[in-house]
């Protein structure tokens, strides 16, 4: 996955947005792999400033470097490439643009419909850092802010040579200088206020960018602070900025429909027991041991009896008083009852309790690496299963179903990617007393 896709920048309307980036641990190459993925796209120019120092190592990185000591350096900018603009240089480093000429680069690039990239910290080319009194200094008008941490510090000793101001990180999470640096310490510091988060812009969206997580078991550490992070931030980004590997963690939600009448069956599917347990109940207990969160469970037809099928689960219940007008207002109830951090849900039907967690945890992880906008399970090489996975990306469109469809509705506005499942048991359901007998065996 590139850096444009997994901060979810959209092109289509309007490229103009201020991206501006801090931290350590890969800021400068996050910063120009953006600008160049971002003129693969078709964008003729790319600006690129600082409201911090730069070091000269870094001109080069750019296509154009143009010395900025007011506005008037700016009337004839190059009209293709990669386009830095700082202010004067001073020994081995250049000085950060003064704040007449960062508001005069924010409305041209706005004025233009052009992308503007900040770097605004600096941390020396340490792995991980913290911040001095006065930084970062972000601009207020950013609309994303990315905090980069080098991932190469984990397990390594807390001193200057790894942590840039390893004196201001101790105090802030506690860690002895001296001791090992841990997944813990980390996200920790990635969740103060004062750390990590200082001096975000209210209306910015936040991204943690877990750089250097070139191995396996860093990777797998990634998810592990993902879970931590996500209160924090509105997407986790992990890999190694060298390959492109990226991997975006965003919490996945689920939604089980649990409000049809089953008037086929004759009774309501959702109580039928398997195993001792209600349908609903299975269902619900087998998201909650996939990791999904938050669980939504909408009802309708004898939503009271459903709803007490499912007491003492940490779940969302959500009633649809119109669950006669089809399954469309049961998707439309559940996408609206969901948290705007939530970046992909996946949805489960009340009648396939035996649907196993492992295929779900394939669906979500197989997202975290590709972001399908939808996915979903091919069964026997032809024929498409549930559990449903739907990006984000199609909320809006599934809040405009109409009548008793569900979400193939929208599968030719997207594309609809497929994960080969060995388990041809996804695409059983129950619709007839002979399938309920057929499912328990004749329990």
């Amino acid at each position: 996955m590139d850096l444009v896709h997994a901060l979810r920048l959209d092109l289509s309307t309007s490229p103009h947005f201020v991206v501006s980036l801090v931290g350590a641990g890969g800021k400068t190459t996050a910063l120009f792999r953006l600008a160049r993925e971002l003129l693969s796209t078709g964008i003729q120019r790319i600006f690129v400033t600082a409201t911090t120092h730069l070091g000269l190592w870094q001109i080069p990185l750019a296509d154009h470097h143009i010395i900025a000591r007011d506005v008037s350096g700016l009337d004839a900018l190059p009209s293709t490439g990669v386009i830095l603009i700082t202010g004067e240089v001073e020994n081995d480093r250049t000085k950060p643009v003064n704040e007449t000429v960062l508001n005069w680069l924010h409305e041209y690039s706005k004025g233009n419909s052009l992308p503007l990239l900040v770097e605004a910290d600096g941390s020396r080319q340490k792995p991980l850092k913290a911040p001095a009194e006065h930084e970062p200094p972000i601009p207020e008008f950013t609309d994303i802010v990315v905090h980069v941490s080098g991932l190469s510090a984990l397990n390594q000793p807390l001193a200057e040579n790894v942590v840039h101001r390893a004196e201001k990180f101790s105090a802030l999470t506690g860690l002895l200088p001296g001791a090992k640096i841990t997944p813990g310490d980390l996200s920790k510091y990635l969740t103060h206020p004062s750390g990590a988060l200082k001096n975000f812009p209210r209306t910015a969206k936040r991204v943690a960018l877990l750089n250097q997580a070139d191995t396996p078991e860093l990777l797998s550490i990634s998810g592990e602070m993902a879970r931590e992070l996500y209160g924090s931030y509105g997407s986790i980004i992990a890999g190694s900025l060298q390959t492109d590997e990226l991997y975006q963690f965003e919490p996945t939600g689920a939604i089980v429909l649990a409000a049809g009448s089953s008037s086929r069956f004759g009774s309501p599917k959702q109580l039928l027991d398997w195993h001792g347990k209600s349908f609903v109940r299975h269902v619900t207990e087998t998201a909650l041991r996939s990791g999904l969160e938050p669980v939504v469970v909408v009802t309708g037809f004898r939503h009271a009896e459903i709803e007490s099928h499912l007491q003492g689960l940490p779940v969302s219940i959500v009633h649809n008083a119109e669950f006669e007008t089809g399954q469309s207002s049961s998707i439309k109830a559940g996408i609206k009852s969901l948290p705007s951090n939530i970046g992909s849900v996946i949805f489960l039907l009340a009648d396939q309790p035996q649907i196993p967690v492992e295929v779900i945890r394939a669906l979500r992880d197989s997202h975290t690496s590709e972001r399908h906008s939808i996915l979903a399970p091919l069964v026997l090489e032809e024929k498409r299963a549930n559990p449903v996975l739907f990006d984000k990306v199609t909320f809006p469109d599934l809040l405009q179903l109409k009548g008793d469809i569900g979400g193939r509705g929208i599968f030719d506005k997207h594309k609809v990617s497929y994960m080969p499942w060995h388990d041809d048991i996804l695409i059983f359901d129950v619709d007839t007393v002979e399938d309920y007998e057929r499912l328990t065996g004749g329990e």
